[in-house]
C-alpha cells in the first residue's frame, strides 16, 4: 500500500551540468550525455484531472494498462525517500560484507585521526579515482590509477596525456591537470576541505564530484548523484521521469541527500550507493533478490512481486506531475525513464601516414621516419598527437581527391614541400634533389566511436625520398591546418556553459566544461612543437589517441603485406633462376 509521506524539500538551484555528472561503466553500460533539456512538465495537476474525468472513476478508458493509469494517479509524495536512517542502516550492513570484494585500491575507510595533509592526500587519491572512473569500467581504471599514483609529478599536458594513454576520453586529464594547477597555485597544494568550494573553486569539479571528495576524504555529509546512483534511486522511488530534467533531478538529489543527512560515516554511505547501483541495481538483470533495499524499493513493489496492489488514487491536489506513462508490461527495468539518445553524427577524415625514407648507405636498411602533428590544446583530443589529416570531408571522396589532400598537407607542413600533382610548384622542380612523393598506397578505413559521433578514417601511407641530406625534410614553423571537431562532446560545452553563466555570472566555469579546462591547462604548460617527426619505432610510444593507433597498425600492416609479396615474387624468380640454371647445366 503506497504510504503519505511528508512533502519534499528539494534544491530548486540545481543545474544539469553541475549536479548530474554520469560516470557511466564502473561496472555497467550506464550513462548520461551533459547536454540540458528544457523542463516541461508532460502533465500538469489540471491535465491529470482532465485525464481522471475521461476514465471516469472506473477507469474505462478501456486499453489504459495499469502502467499507464499509475503514471496518472499515484501521488508526488511516492517520490520522496521514506525512513532514510533504515534505508542507510540496510545498505551499511551490506556494504559491510561486499566492499573489499572488487579490490579497489582507492577504497579506503574514512579515519577520524587522519591530519590535515592526510585528508588532503585522500582527497586527491578520490579526486583520480573518480576522474578516472567516468565511462570507463573498473578492471580498465585500476593499473591505470596504480601507475598514476606512483609515477605523478607532470605538470603539462603532454606529460599527463602520455601517462593517460589508452584510457580515453583525455579531455579528464586535462581536467585533472588544470585542477591541480588551481590547487597548488591558490590552495598550497591541498584541494578544498567542502563540497561548496571543491565545485566553485576547482575547475573540472562539479556537483557530484564535490560531494564525493568531501565525503569520502573529509567525512562531510554531502550527498552524490552519478548514474549509478541515479538508477537506483530512481527504482526506490518508482520515479518514471524525464532523467535530465530539472525537477528529477531535484527529487533524487534530495533523497541522495536524505541517505547521507547526519550520517556518522556520509562517505561510507555514498561509496555503498554506487556500489549497489554498480553491482546489484544493474540496468539489465538487476539482482532484486539480495538487494538490501528490496523493503522499501516502489519500483519492486509495484512491478517485481507476484501481486503487487494498486495503489490508491489521491486527490488532485496531491498527484504527481513529473512521471511519464510507463510502457505496457514494464518491470523494474524500466526505472529510469530511458534518455532518447541522440543519433551519432558520421564524419570522415583522409588521414595519411606520411613517411619520409632516408637515403641507403653501408647496405643498412634505410631509416624510416614519420610525420605527426600536435592537435591544439581545446576540443577534442586535445595535446595529443596525429598524423596529418583532411577532416570531416564528403563520403564521396575519390581515391584521387586523397591523394591531392597529401600533397595539400605537405605543401602546409614542410619548408620545400614536393611539387604538386599537376607539375606545378614545389621545390622538386628547383632542385633535382629535392623532396618527392614516390608513393601513395590506400589502407582502408579504420573505424572509430565516441560518444557523439562515428569517426571513419580513410588511412593511405605517402611515401617520400630525396631531400638535400640525410635528416628529415625541414617543417614549417606555423603550418596552418584545419582539425576535427567535437567527439568527446567537447566543442557543444561551450555554448551550454554561456548559458549556464547568466545565472551564476559570479562564478568561473568550475565543472564541465572541458575545452575551457584544456585551454587553461595550455596556458600553464609549456608549448611543445606542433609538428614533428618521429622514428618508426617511436611512433607507438608519443602521445597518440587509440584511433590514431588503430590507423597505425593498419598502415603497418599493408606494407607488411607489401613485403611479403616482394619477398614471394623475389622467391619465385629464384626458384624459376634454380630450375632454368640446373636444365642448362644438365645439357
Amino acid at each position: 500500500m503506497a504510504r503519505k509521506r511528508k512533502a519534499a524539500v528539494v534544491d530548486s538551484d540545481s543545474d544539469f551540468d553541475a549536479s548530474y555528472e554520469p560516470r557511466g561503466t564502473r561496472d555497467d553500460a550506464s550513462s548520461g550525455g551533459e547536454d540540458e533539456d528544457d523542463w516541461r512538465p508532460s502533465r500538469s495537476t489540471k491535465g491529470a484531472a482532465r485525464t481522471l474525468k475521461k476514465k471516469g472513476k472506473g477507469g474505462k478508458s478501456g486499453d489504459a494498462s495499469n502502467a499507464q493509469r499509475f503514471a496518472c494517479t499515484h501521488p508526488a509524495s511516492l517520490h520522496v525517500l521514506d525512513r532514510p536512517v533504515a534505508l542507510r542502516e540496510a545498505l551499511l550492513d551490506w556494504y559491510e560484507g561486499v566492499h573489499a570484494m572488487r579490490g579497489m585500491p582507492w577504497r579506503k575507510p574514512f579515519n577520524p585521526q587522519w591530519d590535515g595533509e592526510q585528508k588532503a592526500q585522500r582527497a586527491y587519491e578520490v579526486w583520480v579515482s573518480e576522474i578516472m572512473l567516468q565511462q570507463t569500467q573498473v578492471v580498465t581504471v585500476i593499473p591505470y590509477y596504480n601507475r598514476w599514483m606512483e609515477k605523478y609529478a607532470a605538470s603539462d599536458i603532454d606529460s599527463v596525456n602520455s601517462l593517460w594513454k589508452g584510457l580515453g576520453y583525455y579531455s579528464r586529464a586535462a581536467r585533472l591537470l588544470a585542477g591541480a594547477q588551481k590547487a597548488v597555485r591558490d590552495f598550497g597544494g591541498r584541494l578544498p576541505d567542502n563540497a561548496q568550494d571543491l565545485e566553485a573553486k576547482i575547475p573540472g569539479i562539479g556537483r557530484y564530484s564535490s560531494g564525493a571528495i568531501a565525503s569520502i576524504a573529509y567525512n562531510e555529509c554531502a550527498p552524490v548523484l552519478d548514474g549509478n546512483v541515479h538508477r537506483l534511486l530512481s527504482r526506490v522511488l518508482a520515479l518514471h521521469a524525464s532523467p535530465k530534467a530539472k525537477a528529477t533531478l531535484d527529487l533524487l538529489w534530495a533523497a541522495a541527500a536524505a541517505f547521507v543527512a547526519a550520517a556518522p560515516r556520509p562517505g561510507a554511505v555514498n561509496e555503498a550507493l554506487i556500489e549497489l547501483g554498480a553491482t546489484v541495481c544493474k540496468v539489465q538483470a538487476p539482482s532484486c533478490g539480495v538487494c538490501p533495499l528490496q523493503a522499501h524499493c516502489g519500483a519492486h513493489a509495484r512491478h517485481g512481486a507476484s501481486e503487487a496492489p494498486a495503489p490508491p488514487v489521491p486527490d488532485i491536489e496531491e498527484l504527481c506531475a513529473v512521471c511519464e506513462p510507463l510502457p505496457s508490461g514494464a518491470g523494474v527495468t524500466a526505472y529510469p525513464m530511458k534518455a532518447e539518445k541522440k543519433r551519432a553524427r558520421e564524419e570522415l577524415d583522409v588521414v595519411s601516414v606520411v613517411e619520409w625514407r632516408a637515403p641507403p648507405g653501408g647496405g643498412e636498411d634505410p631509416e624510416r621516419w614519420f610525420l605527426l602533428v600536435r592537435r591544439p590544446e581545446g576540443g577534442l583530443l586535445a595535446g595529443l598527437h596525429e598524423f596529418p589529416t583532411a577532416p570531416n570531408v564528403p563520403q564521396s571522396t575519390s581515391p584521387q581527391a586523397q591523394a591531392a589532400s597529401a600533397h595539400a598537407l605537405l605543401s602546409s607542413l614542410l619548408v620545400s614541400p614536393p611539387p604538386s600533382p599537376s607539375g606545378t610548384g614545389g621545390s622538386a622542380e628547383r632542385s633535382p634533389k629535392g623532396v618527392r612523393v614516390t608513393q601513395i598506397a590506400q589502407a582502408g578505413d579504420v573505424l572509430h566511436v565516441f560518444s557523439h559521433i562515428r569517426k571513419t578514417y580513410r588511412a593511405q601511407w605517402v611515401l617520400l625520398e630525396g631531400g638535400a641530406g640525410e635528416a628529415p625534410p625541414a617543417l614549417a614553423a606555423n603550418p596552418v591546418l584545419a582539425f576535427a571537431g567535437d567527439g568527446d562532446g567537447e566543442a557543444g560545452a561551450k555554448p551550454r556553459a554561456a548559458a549556464r553563466k547568466t545565472k551564476k555570472a559570479k562564478a568561473h566555469d568550475k565543472n564541465d566544461d572541458a575545452a575551457a579546462v584544456v585551454a587553461a591547462a595550455a596556458d600553464a604548460s609549456p608549448t611543445p612543437p606542433q609538428t614533428q617527426w618521429v622514428r618508426m619505432d617511436a611512433v607507438e610510444r608519443a602521445n597518440i589517441g587509440t584511433g590514431v593507433v588503430k590507423v597505425w597498425r593498419q598502415v603497418r600492416a599493408l606494407w607488411e603485406r607489401e613485403g611479403e609479396d616482394h619477398d614471394a615474387r623475389m622467391y619465385r624468380r629464384l626458384r624459376i633462376y634454380t630450375v632454368v640454371s640446373s636444365l642448362l647445366s644438365a645439357h
